[in-house]
């Protein structure tokens, strides 16, 4: 049947014949009270088998598993990414260990050779961790694949999770199978591994947590290779999802990039002027991103800009705005030069002198 909404089971368990699944239900309802989609509906599940097919394999390796189904309808990216971000938040506040796992079948019953060609554009789009980029391919070459909703939220709440570098298994048809490649129905295996935090986020993270509970600014000792040098840092500080505090330095202003760090950390965590300073109550709800600049560059116009690759700076004699690249909201030059000039209050109508910047960023 049509799934018309984006629904959850509640409670319960499911009954396969190794057993009883049991539903997760705090999991369940800390994920539904961090997203304005997410409904109880178990009734959902009744028709539509994509969950319980995985459930046997999932007892194998582990008989105690305990799941959150969940069945997704077409939306749009921004659906998926609140999903993703509710998945993602409700794991984090619960501090469950987690395998989350988006299944369906790829292109259906094409010839091979057009199966591939479509499923490869989707398998790039995962491989890249970028959900629009899969939605965009799925609706503009017609991919038939099934899972494309539980890709782009799984995408969203495995970045926030830490997941990077993914993999491909291994791609098949059923062709490879049966013989018959005139019309096929694709599989990929992709994994997403879950890796350790940077260690500039585990620097800007013990500078802020021994600042707060103790007034002590820690002295970095050891450098990794990406401490050394010297360049602007920013460092982002999140608390569920919603920003806690962002400072950062256009040009360094201290001997390397670990004491830059320290310092724009403190300073996120206790002087934006947005944000009244954390508390130690605070701490354990905190996410951090420590951006690592490099040399800003003037540019002769906007056409050699772009929002999800460069950052940049708006200047007015005196007045400098500086917004970082590929931001969630911002999606265009124009977007970005608005909000640059609004931080620096500079006038719509002021010239100004561009200049550009990437970033290396850590989480």
């Amino acid at each position: 049947i049509p799934i018309l909404g984006y629904h959850w089971m509640p409670n319960g368990v499911w009954r396969t014949s190794l057993g009883d699944v049991t539903v997760d239900t705090e999991l369940a309802r800390r994920a539904s009270a961090l997203s304005r989609y997410l409904e109880e509906d178990e009734v959902a599940h009744f028709q539509e088998h994509s969950v319980e097919v995985q459930l046997p394999f999932l007892q194998y390796f582990k008989p105690d598993v305990s799941v959150v189904p969940i069945v997704l309808a077409s939306a749009e990216v921004e659906v998926y990414r609140e999903i993703g971000h509710a998945i993602a938040g409700a794991v984090k506040e619960t501090g469950r260990e987690v395998v989350l796992l988006a299944s369906g079948d790829m292109t259906h019953f094409e010839p091979q050779a057009s199966a591939e060609k479509k499923d490869r554009a989707g398998i790039d789009a995962i491989l890249a961790l970028d959900e629009a980029l899969l939605l965009q391919r799925v609706h503009e070459m017609g991919i038939s694949m099934c899972a494309y909703a539980p890709a782009a939220a799984m995408i969203v709440a495995s970045r926030e999770l830490g997941g990077d570098c993914p993999e491909l298994v291994d791609y098949r048809t059923s062709g490879d199978a049966t013989g018959d490649r005139s019309a096929v129905v694709g599989y990929a295996g992709i994994i997403v591994p879950r890796l350790a935090p940077s260690p500039l986020v585990k620097l800007a993270r013990q500078a802020v947590e021994s600042y707060v509970c103790d007034g002590h600014r820690i002295r970095p000792e050891s450098l990794t290779q990406e401490m050394e040098g010297r360049a602007g840092v920013f460092v982002s500080i999140h608390k569920r999802h919603h920003l806690r505090g962002c400072i950062g330095t256009f040009d360094a202003t201290e001997v390397n990039i670990a004491e830059e760090t320290v310092t724009n950390a403190i300073s996120s965590a206790t002087r934006d002027p947005r944000f009244p300073p954390i508390v130690p109550s605070e701490l354990d709800d905190l996410e951090y991103n420590v951006d690592v600049l490099t040399t800003p560059e003037p540019v002769d116009g906007v056409d050699q800009l772009d929002a999800t690759v460069y950052g940049v700076i708006v200047e007015a004699g005196w007045r400098r705005g500086l917004l970082l690249p590929d931001l969630e909201g911002v999606d265009s030059v124009a977007r970005q030069i608005e909000v640059c000039r609004q931080k620096a209050g500079i006038a719509a109508s002021e010239a100004v002198t561009l200049y550009r910047f990437q970033v290396v960023r850590h989480r």
